[in-house]
């Protein structure tokens, strides 16, 4: 039996980037959500159905073309509402459909989110809670999702496992983006995994150890 207040976690790499996509779901209710579905609708669909989801949202955490892309289509295919980015990255999703013509991507459509998210606003996903937490840095309007009884979190690009998500796209920034994951990220606590966009999961003790950009030495070091 799943644990009271257990978030379940399926992460499906999609699209020629390997963005990971997370299908999560509350086991009291059967209700679930999409986090950042890049591309590869039909994979998706297919993870949902094996695991007896009820989608009700699609949440996003930037309007990154690997993270976003299959946004529009997959709401349409199920009927839900997209909750997210912030709305600073409204340029971003707007810019989808030449993102796609940049990158090699199948055609994708530009969107309006039902609901823009701030930094301390929640999300719902059946009878689950998440805390939103806008961090910027890569992106303007980038958000990341923690489930506090869990002790995940989905931090999209903002972290990952031995390194930092790029700042070198229009509007990205650096010391903002050290800034959101040491003031953000950092006092959610040690024990929490995250989910990152790319590549294997952490924690955020692991990182503060051991990440060559965050650690906390390294940051110490460069002050």
């Amino acid at each position: 039996m799943p644990q009271e207040n257990t978030l379940q976690v399926f992460v499906l790499p999609v699209t020629a980037f390997a963005q990971n996509c997370s299908l999560i779901r509350d086991p009291e209710t059967g209700r679930g959500a999409v986090i950042d579905p890049g591309g590869d609708i039909d994979r998706i669909i297919e993870a949902v159905r094996a695991r007896g989801t009820d989608v009700e949202k699609i949440l996003v955490t930037h309007g990154h073309i690997d993270h976003a892309g299959a946004a529009a289509e997959l709401a349409e295919k199920l009927g839900v509402p997209i909750e997210g980015p912030e709305r600073e990255d409204a340029f971003w999703i707007d810019g989808l459909p030449e993102q796609s013509r940049h990158f090699g991507f199948p055609p994708c459509r530009a969107f309006t989110p039902a609901r823009w998210l701030s930094d301390g606003d929640t999300v719902t996903v059946g009878s689950q809670t998440l805390e939103v937490r806008h961090c910027p840095g890569h992106t303007p309007g980038h958000v990341v999702f923690f489930h506090s009884p869990s002790r995940i979190a989905f931090v999209g690009d903002v972290l990952f496992n031995g390194s930092i998500g790029r700042t070198d796209f229009p509007r990205g920034d650096y010391n903002t983006l050290i800034t959101s994951i040491t003031t953000r990220l950092w006092p959610m606590g040690d024990d929490v995994t995250f989910i990152p966009g790319h590549g294997p999961a952490s924690t955020f003790g692991e990182e503060r150890q051991s990440n060559p950009f965050v650690g906390d030495e390294v940051l110490k070091a460069g002050q």
